[in-house]
């Protein structure tokens, strides 16, 4: 199931993609309706200008409205659960291994929603070093130019596709 061919999409298993939509579900309805009566709860209590569970409560609406925001964008955009082809060439959605500036490093490249409560290092491709190495292929060598304008050598050992 591919929802969009956009290249801003996020490539999703569908093991992630049914967690968050679940995450979403959660809080547009329950989560929506508890913090609603928190606010409520706390608006009783009388002076709102020195209420400091009103306030809480507010920062916490403030929070789920903008996780409803950023999980509703996230899964209207997402590829869902396309492995890539285990062609040994770097996009999203491949556990990268790599040699980079001497150091080997395994990460995800994709969102890092995919890897949920595991501690997988993730980068993203839209980050300059997943940025530099899409479509590269194991054996190559290159380099990109780090944020701090330091230029970072990087050779791609293996890149397989993620399997959750």
């Amino acid at each position: 199931m591919s929802t969009t061919n956009s290249a801003t999409a996020a490539w999703l298993t569908q093991e992630a993609f049914d967690r968050l939509k679940a995450e979403l579900d959660h809080l547009s309805g329950p989560g929506r309706a508890e913090i609603v009566q928190k606010i409520e709860a706390a608006r009783q209590e009388g002076d709102l200008k020195e209420n400091g569970g009103y306030h809480a409560a507010k920062e916490e609406q403030g929070k789920i409205e903008a996780r409803i925001r950023q999980l509703t964008a996230l899964l209207r955009d997402a590829h869902v659960g396309e492995s890539p082809a285990d062609d040994g060439i770097v996009e999203p959605g491949m556990i990268v291994v790599a040699r980079i500036a001497g150091d080997e490093e395994s990460f995800l490249l994709g969102s890092r929603e995919i890897a949920g409560d595991s501690d997988l290092d993730v980068f993203s491709e839209k980050s300059p070093l997943g940025a530099a190495i899409v479509g590269h292929k194991e054996g190559d060598k290159l380099s990109y130019t780090a944020p701090n304008g330091k230029d970072i050598t990087v050779e791609i050992i293996s890149a397989k596709p993620y399997a959750g």
